[in-house]
């Protein structure tokens, strides 16, 4: 009771830890803190949104009149182009007077956007500080874009990395689920006592070789042969993360999927083989529908891994955050992604809990699919008795 307490204890902590700082990430601006977007008293644009931000400095809003404000071209300013204003005596030595060059330059200037810390913004700043949208839902999960580190708003759409990490897991599973339950089957009721002792232990072995090793299996293995068959320009695709993940999933698959065939009882097995049923039929209308719980288990063991899998997907699958139209396209995971870019953040900057907000995602993904497991496996035993 003691150890379960605690055990329970601790997961509900993490679950609790990993919701706070996730969820915090839409109380925040996507504008890098220390830092203001200033424009003219005389504009009449006064809120924009990340993505409306990002495309006025990619170029690819170039009037006011696109986001609200009037027919003029916009002028895009950064700090480093104050040198194009004003000289360095104006400035000053230690920039001492570049507070009040920034308020005259905002003030002078009617169709300026201007991005600079916010320690240079002076006391009589003439201007008028933009607000910028706090990441909503919406734009979280329907984003099309992750650029967490993009200047001056971050972009923090999921979307490539969710249909990412759905797109490698299911073709893992395709490939793993069918493959362990024909060789579950074959050493529970085909191979003989002998083979099964060689096999059973080499495949248990699978399981302890570690993820990385995987990884570099199917870069110099996989990879190159996907990139040779399909004729791609690289092969670092989702379908080199789905065949690694698919083998690495196979141990689990296979050790709990034969465990559960094995328990099937003897008096069954002799009862249909006396009605008159083949082996086969033994096998798939006795032993698989009496044993499925076993492996739904062991279905959902191997998605978790397929699921949650960092490195050996972080280096086949391409690394690209981008949604992904082919299964021979390359993608970018959750789990890879946290993987990568957790150890470059700031503790509680936006970056820091976009990522949590990622684990939250990978969290509820990992519960459906469990839950939706074992929804199937008692209806099918409901429908059973």
């Amino acid at each position: 009771m003691l150890s379960s307490s605690i055990t329970s204890l601790t997961v509900v902590l993490i679950v609790v830890f990993l919701f706070k700082e996730g969820i915090g990430l839409f109380n925040q601006k996507p504008v890098e803190p220390g830092y203001v977007i200033a424009i003219n008293k005389n504009n009449k644009v006064k809120e924009l949104s990340s993505v409306q931000l990002k495309n006025i400095y990619d170029q690819k809003i170039t009037h006011w009149s696109e986001v609200g404000g009037t027919h003029d071209s916009i002028v895009l300013f950064q700090l480093e182009d104050i040198s194009n204003y004003y000289s360095d005596e104006q400035i000053g030595d230690n920039m001492q007077n570049l507070g009040s060059c920034m308020s005259r330059l905002v003030d002078s200037l009617p169709n300026i956007i201007a991005f600079f810390p916010d320690k240079y913004l002076d006391k009589k700043f003439q201007g008028t500080l933009l607000e910028v949208d706090k990441v909503t839902l919406h734009d979280f999960f329907a984003g099309k874009e992750w650029i967490p580190t993009a200047k001056p708003s971050a972009q923090l759409g999921v979307l490539p990395l969710i249909l990412g990490t759905l797109w490698v897991s299911l073709g893992a599973i395709l490939l793993a689920l069918p493959l362990g339950l024909a060789a579950a089957v074959y050493m529970s009721e085909i191979a003989n006592e002998r083979v099964r002792r060689i096999m059973k232990p080499l495949i248990e072995l699978l399981a302890g070789i570690p993820s990385v090793v995987y990884g570099f299996f199917g870069l110099v293995i996989i990879v190159p042969l996907i990139q040779k068959t399909f004729d791609l320009p690289v092969g670092e695709t989702g379908l080199a993360g789905s065949i690694v993940l698919g083998i690495m999933a196979l141990p689990t698959i296979i050790t709990i999927s034969e465990d559960a065939m094995r328990n099937t009882p003897r008096a069954m097995k002799e009862a249909s083989l006396a009605l008159g049923a083949s082996r086969w039929q033994t096998i798939y209308k006795v032993i698989i529908p009496y044993s499925i719980s076993g492996i739904s288990a062991g279905a959902i063991l191997g998605i978790g891994r397929a699921i949650g899998e960092t490195m050996a997907v972080l280096m086949v699958t391409g690394n690209a955050a981008v949604i992904p139209h082919s299964i021979l396209a390359p993608v970018r995971t959750i789990p890879a992604t946290i993987a990568a870019e957790l150890g470059e953040t700031s503790n509680g900057g936006l970056h820091y809990k976009a990522l949590f907000a990622l684990g939250c995602i990978l969290f509820l993904i990992t519960l459906f699919i469990n839950l939706t497991v074992e929804f199937i496996s008692n209806r099918q035993k409901h429908n059973k008795h």
